[in-house]
């Protein structure tokens, strides 16, 4: 199933930062903000948080919820999360079944070397549930005010 504006959005079961499950049909009547990020911790996914942290209300306000994804642990979602006060949940995809269902997983390279990783996107969902935006190739420090800018 390709993942494309104007379809829905696959359904999904993750655990959050505290092992809690969090499904995609639990955001059912909100606009949501799912975005797939590589790693906790690391400069560029700490930006990329951090400005959504910086933006919630603006979200808050808007109807719109927010939820993280990369392949690290709820231990490490926990850490992340307390260390930079993130108000919106990290779901833990260790298998990166979810990351290869939504086409976000796949070949990367860095300073020359190859390896298997998760490409930095984010997928804007209505309240129905069906794909309205999708954005690849994120630059982490602006991606908040395009998405942003995008709602409006």
């Amino acid at each position: 199933m390709a993942v494309i504006i104007g379809k829905p959005a696959p359904e999904f079961s993750l655990p959050d930062e505290t092992g809690a499950i969090r499904n995609l049909s639990d955001y059912r009547g909100n606009k949501l903000i799912l975005y797939f990020y590589p790693k906790d911790d690391t400069p560029g996914c700490t930006t990329e948080a951090c400005n959504f942290r910086d933006d919630y209300s603006t979200y808050v306000d808007a109807n719109v919820m927010i939820l993280g994804v990369s392949p690290d642990s709820v231990k490490s979602h926990k850490k992340f999360k307390d260390k930079y006060q993130l108000p919106f949940p990290l779901l833990a995809d260790e298998k990166h079944a979810v990351c290869e269902t939504y086409g976000v997983w796949g070949k990367k390279s860095f300073m020359g070397k190859e390896y298997l990783g998760v490409s930095r996107t984010t997928f804007v969902i209505n309240e129905n549930g069906t794909i309205i935006n999708i954005f690849y190739d994120v630059k982490p420090a602006q991606h908040s005010a395009e998405i942003i800018g995008s709602l409006k």
